[in-house]
């Protein structure tokens, strides 16, 4: 009977890291696309971070698994993007993913809002925010999407991105800065 706990055990890790991809998944996602562009890429890039969580380290405690995701997940895109590089020096004459057209985020649009002008303004302003976001440097949407999106700490920012404290409150402060001009007063962003 001692072998029921123990599986029992074993039972309840993979839930609790299902559970945990999936209230991370949509935002990732997010992420992903807006540093790749291509909702292939990103999913691929998504998957092949999830995996690799799972399978290194689902041993590891919940409260480890987000700054260990977010990790695996920016050196997959660090790689992507250095494959990308390298694949436009070589075949530069092959057109990119640049001109086709962008897919939709993973955004809930079935909700009615209200009003159609509501609607409208409420879809104009994420596209501005969306936009803007993508606009900044990779290190600093990187960092305002873990620090705001996420709700990580400087410390766990700092470790995920591979830099010092300081530097993520930089990249922190010049990007809320940079969307705050551009959004004006319509969108709080907390320093």
């Amino acid at each position: 009977m001692t072998a029921g706990p123990a599986h029992e055990k074993c039972d309840t890790a993979p839930l609790d890291m299902d559970f945990f991809l999936a209230q991370i998944e949509k935002k990732a996602y997010t992420m992903v696309k807006m540093s790749v562009g291509g909702h292939a890429d990103a999913i691929d890039l998504l998957q092949d971070s999830m995996f690799k969580l799972v399978v290194k380290y689902a041993d590891k405690p919940a409260q480890e698994w987000k700054p260990l995701f977010y990790r695996i997940l920016r050196n997959r895109i660090n790689d992507w993007h250095r494959q990308q590089k390298l694949k436009n020096m070589l075949f530069f004459w092959i057109p990119t993913d640049a001109d086709k057209n962008q897919d939709d985020m993973l955004v809930d649009e079935s909700k009615p809002l209200g009003k159609p002008e509501e609607s409208l303004d409420v879809a104009q302003q994420r596209e501005t925010v969306l936009n803007e976001l993508s606009a900044l440097s990779e290190k600093q949407r990187q960092c305002f999407l873990l620090r705001s999106w996420e709700g990580l700490s400087v410390a766990e920012t700092s470790k995920i991105m591979g830099c010092s404290q300081g530097s993520v409150k930089t990249h922190y402060f010049r990007a809320a800065n940079k969307l705050r001009k551009v959004l004006g007063e319509v969108h709080e962003i907390i320093i």
